[in-house]
């Protein structure tokens, strides 16, 4: 869907008991660590978090900051004002410390806002590096569209990957004068994404406008011959088995 996630209410406060991955993860980290920020607000996965020295001394880190240091994104969440807020900065950031490095964005999203998208988009037509842009799981939505922006030759699938495009949607309400404004929007907006992927698909604007009628989901293969892919990876490993 194009629009973003509803944000949760809490009428009260309480302080649950620990659970055992929080006794773990304080065994590893040492008491006093805050480990409710090792959670994402989904899941309760502990996130790694480990110290390494350095020449500036000693330093934590965690994946997601070792991703970065190798010029890897990882989109993993839905596509929102949030989430589109931090790709942005990622892409600034490291066009500065190298604008002739590729970046590399890892993808696996349900999608979200088509205005999130565009700011993403934009961004990553406006800077300098190549973008490589890889969908492991699934990239739907406004991750398809991301997942075909990248740089031609560089937008890669794993084997089981689903992607997924339709049609901009929305929630109308207000008077009849609001509710024709509204309707004049997502046609502006599915006009927008239209021409998009038929850019970097290859595809008519036609093709893509009917496609997007309903939900047109892919397997890698698929979107390889659809043009949202240029090439699907089955391994890195040196003795892997084909498929």
């Amino acid at each position: 869907m194009w629009s973003p996630g509803l944000g949760r209410c809490l009428t009260r406060t309480t302080t649950p008991p620990p659970r055992p991955a929080d006794r773990a993860a304080e065994h590893i980290l040492g008491k006093g660590h805050d480990v409710s920020k090792l959670y994402s607000p989904d899941s309760r996965y502990v996130l790694p978090s480990f110290v390494e020295r350095t020449s500036y001394g000693m330093k934590e880190s965690n994946p997601y900051n070792k991703l970065f240091e190798e010029r890897i994104i990882f989109l993993g969440v839905q596509v929102d004002d949030a989430s589109a807020n931090d790709v942005m900065a990622q892409l600034i950031c490291l066009e500065s410390t190298d604008p002739d490095r590729d970046i590399i964005m890892y993808i696996n999203s349900p999608g979200g806002s088509f205005t999130a998208l565009t700011a993403i988009y934009d961004t990553m037509m406006f800077v300098r590096p190549d973008i490589q842009t890889v969908v492991m799981g699934q990239a739907a939505s406004a991750a398809a569209v991301i997942l075909a922006a990248g740089t031609p030759g560089k937008r890669m699938a794993l084997p089981y990957s689903r992607i997924l495009i339709h049609q901009p949607s929305g929630e109308g309400s207000g008077s009849l004068s609001d509710l024709e404004i509204q309707a004049d929007e997502i046609q502006r907006v599915r006009y927008q994404m239209e021409k998009i992927l038929a850019r970097h698909t290859g595809q008519s604007e036609e093709t893509i406008r009917t496609d997007i009628e309903r939900d047109k989901i892919f397997g890698a293969e698929e979107a390889k011959a659809y043009g949202l892919v240029d090439n699907v990876i089955e391994s890195r490993k040196l003795n892997a088995v084909p498929a």
